[in-house]
């Protein structure tokens, strides 16, 4: 017999608004405080802390436009937020600072996370999409020069990017970019010729939200319907439909793996957190606490296997936190 579903270690409650986009920082070593940020629908970015379960700071910089997505840039002194006010903010968080230093105007009304992928020892690539429509911006940080943009093929009616996800093989191999778009189709970039090496259609509905795992060449996406689709990489660069998985209830609004591999979470429109083993997408769990659509879920960087978390956040504004290491 199944195991009844775990109730949430602890909830972070006092955002005031709806919770889009979370980020761990726990990797540090004692004495470091392990950290969530969270981004919300009124412009603000929260820093929690995960031992008083308290706000340490609030970081408003969007101008109380919502915070789609926020990630730590080497640690977690320097912070990158991005906001429907078209702006990308980088952060100076160090010495209880709660500056933004620089912002990149993306121009782009949608509402497509950027992806932020470190090449180099305090050199960064950022994706991000576009003013046109259709095209991704490729950014190198801190300099904000112009890498190259993306742009489909005339006629390809891809619609806009709704996802974007950067990766590279190991340390110093080519960038590539694995983008989600509008009509359905997920596309495979190399950034540093600009041009698209593959694409695959996995949905009847805009890509809401996708994850790879460059270790296993393999990926998975989520959108509106009722399906995860779930994808390979082959040897030719080639994007092939590797499974599909039918869910009880439509609609996915992010999906992530886990560090080491071995699980992913999606939060779903349902109000639902569903656990599933990534080797064989094998249901493992359904986290059934929000009262409204669950917009985000991450996992922590915590180096103890033990200790890692998984939060989801809602639009009931509230963050629910899980242990899930004993299920798994």
């Amino acid at each position: 017999m199944a195991l009844p579903p775990p109730d949430p270690q602890f909830v972070l409650r006092g955002t005031s608004a709806a919770v889009h986009t979370l980020h761990f920082s726990c990797g540090g070593p004692e004495p470091d405080i392990p950290l969530l940020f969270s981004g919300s629908e009124n412009g603000f970015i929260h820093v929690w802390n995960l031992k008083t379960h308290r706000v340490d700071t609030a970081l408003d910089g969007h101008g109380r436009k919502s915070v789609c997505c926020v990630k730590t840039m080497g640690g977690k002194e320097r912070l990158l937020s991005q906001g429907r006010d078209q702006r990308i903010c980088l952060w100076d968080l160090a010495e209880g600072r709660t500056s933004v230093t620089d912002s990149v105007f993306t121009e782009h009304v949608g509402f497509c996370r950027c992806s932020l992928l470190k090449v180099a020892q305090g050199r960064w690539l950022l994706a991000m999409a576009a003013r046109s429509l259709e095209e991704v911006q490729i950014l190198e940080l801190p300099s904000k020069t112009s890498v190259c943009t993306l742009k489909p093929e005339v006629g390809a009616k891809l619609g806009m990017p709704m996802c974007l996800k950067l990766w590279q093989l190991s340390c110093g191999s080519q960038p590539v970019l694995l983008a989600g778009y509008e009509d359905g189709s997920v596309v495979l970039w190399n950034v540093s010729m600009g041009k698209a090496l593959s694409r695959l259609i996995c949905h009847q509905e805009p890509v809401m939200s996708l994850d790879f795992d460059s270790e296993k060449a393999k990926g998975i996406s989520g959108s509106s319907e009722k399906v995860l689709s779930i994808w390979s990489l082959n040897e030719q660069q080639n994007l092939q439909v590797y499974k599909t998985h039918e869910l009880v209830n439509a609609g996915i609004s992010d999906i992530t793996i886990r560090p080491d591999k071995k699980i992913l979470a999606t939060a779903g429109w349902d109000h639902r957190i569903r656990i599933f083993g990534w080797k064989k997408l094998k249901p493992l769990a359904v986290l059934d606490y929000h009262t409204a659509t669950a917009h985000c879920v991450s996992f922590s960087d915590h180096s103890k296997p033990q200790d890692r978390l998984l939060a989801a956040g809602s639009r009931d504004q509230r963050i629910s936190v899980w242990s899930i290491y004993a299920q798994t």
